[in-house]
């Protein structure tokens, strides 16, 4: 039996902890990676943060406000936040590369 393999042995990630191409990732490392953050489960909520900010990023190269991410699937004030412990969780968890200076510190 041979043992399973940490993200970062199979994926590039830049010195953050960001996945450095988008295009490699898929729902097992999003597990692996949300186990690494301390998640125990991704719920449908999570899944469904997690491809609004997949679809986004790639049709805008943008960092969309959880608030309105939180709007649109009909989430409390701050659940959003809750689930993931903050943007740059949940941006990491869904396998987006590293949004730069800027944006981290909105995260």
């Amino acid at each position: 039996m041979g043992r399973r393999l940490r993200p970062e042995e199979m994926f590039e990630f830049d010195e953050d902890g960001f996945l450095k191409d988008p295009f490699k990732w898929d729902e097992d490392l999003a597990v692996q990676l949300a186990m690494t953050d301390g998640l125990d489960e991704l719920t449908d909520y999570h899944w469904q943060l997690i491809g609004y900010l997949r679809e986004h990023y790639l049709a805008h190269q943008t960092l969309p406000p959880m608030s309105y991410m939180e709007w649109l699937f009909g989430l409390r004030r701050d659940q959003g936040r809750q689930l993931f412990s903050g943007m740059r969780e949940a941006w990491r968890v869904a396998g987006l590369p590293n949004p730069g200076e800027e944006a981290k510190s909105y995260m």
